[in-house]
């Protein structure tokens, strides 16, 4: 069987984040249950000892008038948009010439929706209010700092601590896949864990052992699904300008999201020096949110990984997407002693977008049961207001 290839030619709403040529027809595990896919596909294993590629050409789409497909081409002299664009937290390489894809059948690239979460609840506002009591009541959280934000304006819809600066712990990695994939590296390139890749500032438990080989994009999903951090060492290790420019790019990139508070020390979050304020997290989780990659990798329930060794099956750390009962379209958690249990996700709760951070909660179950509560809370909020207005 002929391998797969994926183009991924966008980082921002309305473009085209993943175009996925199968040549065949494969029913493979993927998020909350078996996904049938025809032409286009996400992620499988073409065979027992295949593993996931993607190609990395720069491609540029046209649109055929009125017959719903978008081309892609190779065209150098056409301007290149950007590609695709622990303590443990457990819980054929070229593309064609041209490329002709139905984007009927293509998924959807985040759209704005009409109104936003502030609109919707301009008429409630007593009872949203982050420094009410009666809210500080109502959803009693475990975690020592939280925010809730609107996605689309950014308003801040529940604070508790939210300009505190912690250790964030794995989230850490959100940033360390926005500069890998940044850096347009072949993500299909091969990457052999080293010995070095499992030494860090903390000792972390890892399913994974030096010398396993796997390519980028398995490596990268190995780092947001299952937040394995010799998998974010060995990103930093391979990265083009080497390591210690890896680290410079993360901090450089989270002054230009605004991250005033933010600091990184290692590419892993077991560096207790990575630190941010809810607020700042929050800009984070919404600049990830703009990559394609990132909102399926780290939203991915499960996945299969081959190795010399056999088979890996991995599950995500975040319970709340294993389960699949919110419509979560990124995730991250994170751990270390310092921090506690952490999480930061967009989700939708009636079709409206919010961010959700939780840092230092006790426990994975305070956690989980912390980003329950203020879902279930928002949830209340909407359909409430939306029976009083009909």
């Amino acid at each position: 069987m002929n391998t797969p290839l994926l183009h991924d030619a966008a980082t921002h709403p309305g473009s085209i984040a993943d175009q996925i040529i199968d040549r065949g027809q494969i029913t493979r595990p993927l998020l909350r249950g078996t996904v049938t896919l025809g032409l286009i596909s996400w992620l499988f294993a073409a065979q027992a000892h295949a593993n996931l590629q993607i190609s990395q050409s720069t491609v540029h789409p046209t649109t055929a008038a009125n017959n719903g497909q978008i081309t892609w081409s190779n065209d150098s002299n056409s301007r290149a948009s950007r590609l695709m664009h622990n303590d443990s937290d457990e819980d054929d390489d070229s593309p064609p010439a041209s490329l002709t894809v139905d984007i009927r059948t293509l998924p959807k690239a985040p759209v704005s929706r009409s109104g936003s979460l502030s609109g919707l609840i301009e008429s409630v506002r007593d009872k949203v209010t982050g420094n009410s009591s009666d809210t500080q009541t109502a959803l009693s959280l475990n975690a020592n700092a939280a925010l809730v934000m609107d996605s689309n304006t950014g308003e801040v819809l529940y604070g508790k601590n939210i300009d505190l600066v912690r250790p964030m712990a794995s989230i850490t990695k959100l940033m360390t896949a926005m500069v890998t994939l940044d850096a347009r590296m072949p993500m299909d390139e091969k990457i052999t864990l080293q010995p070095e890749d499992f030494e860090g500032p903390k000792r972390a438990s890892s399913s994974l052992r030096p010398f396993q080989t796997y390519n980028r994009a398995e490596v990268l999903l190995l780092a947001l699904m299952k937040s394995e951090n010799p998998a974010a060492a060995a990103l930093a290790r391979t990265y083009s300008q080497g390591r210690t420019s890896f680290m410079a790019h993360m901090n450089s990139k989270a002054k230009t999201l605004g991250m005033n508070t933010a600091f990184f020390g290692d590419p892993t979050g077991l560096d207790n020096r990575n630190s941010a304020s809810p607020r700042d997290l929050a800009k984070m989780v919404k600049a990830a949110y703009e990559y394609e990659v990132i909102r399926r990798f780290s939203t991915t329930a499960e996945h299969d990984f081959f190795n010399d060794n056999g088979i890996l099956h991995a599950r995500n750390t975040n319970a709340l997407v294993r389960e699949g009962q919110w419509d979560i379209g990124l995730s991250k958690t994170g751990y270390i002693s310092e921090a506690g249990r952490c999480v930061v996700m967009q989700a939708r709760v009636n079709q409206r977008p919010t961010v959700i951070v939780l840092m230092d909660a006790q426990s994975s179950q305070g956690r989980t049961g912390d980003a329950n509560r203020i879902m279930s809370w928002l949830g209340n909020i909407f359909q409430g207001n939306a029976s009083n207005a009909n």
